[in-house]
């Protein structure tokens, strides 16, 4: 299967950064929102990692200009069209990702992949959304995307293999490292994390010590690079609380169910870094 164009949908900072990856490794992108501030945004961001390449030397600027010239703003869904791989990469929530998955199906033409970047919730739930189950797949990337090698790569019940080996061969051409998982809420990496993370929150719940103090030992005793509550801001805890809701339904095991603490800040609104107040205070 030739994937040449690549659709990304949502110019988050995840978005952004999948599709500068895809744009570096010599493919065509959609990057694309539903308002074109979001667009500009997501471009920005490109732009920004790519100075910082250019000021360090590992890219010149004529390469600068030509990665960002085969990213192409999109605003309208039906762009999909021009694409053979769709890469979802929206909020996670099931509704809102079952919707944008069956307007792809409508748009994008038939032997298009359609994958999700979704980091817990079911492939073959969503591939149930569309017309071509077999061609929907899971396509975790990590944060931040330029950075980071790992690629998860789910399978949905219906997942061809035909299918599964275009998305490892496309993440092996952008320098990434693929790991195959099978379709289970959370799939390796956040079944492993998020628990963590939550773990350490019950550790401040119960005033067991202060969250600096907990990143530290977690930084210090085990040679982590980031302290879980650090970590924790770092994702949103809007995102860690629906990840942790995710595993607790799915499995039906209180070992998953989220610390009041952590629905108390999300309610609260503090959801970590991008609004300046989590575990930490980033505006002070």
């Amino acid at each position: 299967m030739d994937i040449q164009t690549i659709m990304v949908v949502g110019a988050g900072q995840m978005g952004a950064g999948i599709a500068q990856v895809h744009a570096q490794s010599g493919y065509y992108v959609y990057l694309h929102d539903v308002k074109e501030t979001q667009v500009e945004k997501g471009l920005e961001r490109v732009k920004k990692n790519l100075t910082r390449q250019t000021e360090k030397g590992r890219l010149t600027n004529e390469e600068k200009s030509e990665i960002l010239s085969r990213i192409v703003p999109s605003t309208e869904l039906e762009n999909a069209s021009k694409a053979d791989l769709a890469v979802e990469a929206i909020v996670e929530n099931m509704d809102v990702k079952k919707k944008v998955f069956k307007e792809l199906d409508e748009c994008a033409p038939p032997h298009a992949i359609l994958a999700t970047n979704t980091s817990s919730l079911p492939i073959t739930e969503i591939a149930a959304e569309t017309s071509r189950p077999s061609q929907v797949i899971g396509m975790h990337f990590m944060n931040p995307v330029p950075v980071m090698k790992l690629v998860e790569i789910i399978r949905g019940l219906e997942t061809s293999d035909k299918v599964f080996d275009a998305v490892k061969q496309t993440a092996e051409s952008l320098h990434k490292t693929p790991v195959e998982v099978n379709d289970f809420p959370g799939f390796v990496s956040n079944r492993i994390l998020m628990p963590m993370i939550n773990e350490a929150i019950y550790t401040v719940y119960e005033g067991v010590s202060s969250p600096e103090d907990i990143d530290q030992v977690m930084k210090l005793g085990m040679n982590h690079p980031m302290g879980p509550l650090t970590l924790a801001d770092f994702i949103g805890l809007d995102t860690c609380l629906y990840i942790m809701e995710t595993l607790h339904d799915g499995f039906g095991d209180d070992k998953y169910r989220p610390c009041p603490l952590l629905r108390k800040y999300v309610k609260a609104g503090w959801i970590g870094k991008k609004v300046g107040r989590g575990f930490y205070n980033y505006n002070e």
